[in-house]
């Protein structure tokens, strides 16, 4: 995370700040830092300050037989590169921490005394006097960040195995009609008619277990872990215990399509915020095995509803890991630099609401006169370019319309495409638009086609800022 600081008139103050994940592959590190430095640095300025410097916080917790310290060696060259893309701007990193199991370490510093090679101890949680004042105040205190991700990481127990059943036999049944024109239209329907159904289930089963009359911001809240880690943990079992998998394949396939997921999109506040959030969350620990990539839309989907409900900090999770799992996602990299920007998602809620308002009255006219609205997508990247975002993630609108659609690639050999995924995986490409400007489905590579079936390219994986006209 970069944060910017500002000193106005001998007063020291926070300005805006930007996070992303850290991608696995430290190939990606350079294009990371530069991408960040220069939406805070550039987005500041539009605000009419640009910052005197900046702090930047590197938090990673150690993987399996790491150390903390050895967490802040294989950072430092990622800590580097964010010193130079910030100079380069002319603004200087006057301070870079590395973050890891309860330590931290200064990249800055050359003091011994000061900053010991073993790291600093953080203070207890809640030892502060800002927690003692929030606890007084009835705050109460949110969970970590591993405790967010893990509500929206795939399975890994043996209902894994099950759920990557499910989605390989529904994706057998389902892309076919998702590639027909005269079917994608009633796939959509069925889709979007099927998360209603769970939707209402799980507010059901909140009425159930003590929460009536719960709605809005209120419904967020009281199922976004709020309530701590053990509330939060009953009531995703609660909620995977009512999806079943057929449904959750059923769904997870059926929001490939970008049209299905921008109608999805529209559940964003009033008494859908709350069971929708619950839904992307449980939708998005569905996408188990090499269905993983499919993770984006609801991760997308639950990053947004949290930033339109008021949970800034779920919402950059979320999105963070929607580009974690597919970096060219277009839809997150808008909504991810709009609330790293400062935005007011009220905006990107009013183009959504006239959206929903014009569909309904198109669909009250005849065939013939009724038009289609432009997907909402494309009025986030107005809204973005707006709001003064800059950057990679604001490609033109035009540039989306003018993707042709791709004819689906036969499941033959794979030698000649490197990269591809091992023979029986399954998975969808993203959907693109065709010449007209309408979304074309995802062209599919099924699960058990032989030898060949299952591959394909995995262009942009890893490599931010490519696939631009996706969304």
């Amino acid at each position: 995370m970069l944060a910017a600081l500002h000193d106005r008139d001998g007063r020291g103050r926070f300005g805006g700040r930007a996070r992303l994940g850290i991608p696995g592959n430290a190939d990606d590190w350079a294009s990371v830092a530069r991408q960040l430095t220069e939406g805070l640095v550039k987005g500041s300025e539009r605000r009419g300050a640009l910052p005197e410097s900046i702090v930047a916080f590197l938090c990673q917790d150690p993987k399996d037989g790491e150390s903390a310290r050895e967490v802040m060696e294989r950072l430092r060259p990622l800590a580097q590169l964010l010193r130079t893309a910030c100079g380069a701007l002319d603004v200087p990193v006057i301070e870079a921490l590395c973050i890891s199991d309860g330590r931290f370490w200064s990249y800055c510093c050359p003091s011994a005394q000061c900053c010991p090679s073993d790291g600093t101890p953080m203070g207890l949680p809640g030892t502060s006097v800002l927690a003692a004042a929030a606890t007084y105040a009835g705050l109460q205190i949110r969970g970590s960040l591993r405790e967010f991700r893990a509500r929206l990481i795939p399975w890994e127990t043996a209902a894994a195995l099950e759920q990557e059943s499910a989605l390989n036999a529904v994706s057998m049944a389902l892309i076919p009609r998702i590639l027909e024109d005269e079917s994608r239209t009633v796939v959509a329907t069925e889709t979007l008619d099927l998360a209603h159904r769970v939707m209402r289930r799980f507010a059901d089963a909140t009425s159930t277990a003590g929460a009536p009359g719960v709605s809005g911001v209120s419904a967020v809240s009281a199922v976004s872990g709020a309530a701590g880690v053990s509330g939060a943990l009953a009531a995703d079992l609660r909620d995977d215990e009512l999806l079943p998998h057929d449904e959750a394949a059923t769904l997870i396939l059926g929001l490939q399509d970008r049209t299905t997921r921008d109608r999805a999109a529209e559940w964003m506040e009033g008494d859908e915020a709350g069971p929708a959030l619950r839904l992307w969350r449980a939708l998005a620990r569905r996408c188990v095995g090499p269905y993983g990539e499919h993770a984006a839309a609801p991760l997308t989907l639950a990053g947004w509803v949290a930033w339109s409900s008021g949970d800034e900090l779920e919402a950059r999770e979320a999105l963070a890991m929607a580009l974690g799992a597919d970096p060219g996602y277009l839809f997150a990299r808008l909504l991810h630099q709009a609330c790293n920007e400062g935005l007011d998602p009220e905006s990107i809620r009013r183009c959504l609401r006239k959206e929903r308002v014009d569909r309904a009255g198109a669909e009250m006219l005849p065939a013939s006169t009724a038009s289609v609205s432009s997907p909402s997508s494309e009025a986030l990247e107005s809204v973005v370019d707006a709001g003064g975002a800059s950057g990679p993630a604001s490609t033109p609108s035009t540039r989306v319309a003018s993707r042709r659609r791709r004819k689906p690639r036969s499941t033959g050999s794979a030698e000649s495409r490197p990269g591809s995924r091992p023979s029986g995986t399954a998975g969808t490409r993203r959907p693109r638009s065709t010449a007209d400007g309408s979304p074309a489905p995802e062209v599919p590579t099924r699960p058990g086609d032989g030898a060949g079936g299952g591959t394909r390219s995995r262009r942009g994986a890893g490599r931010h800022g490519t696939k631009q006209g996706e969304t």
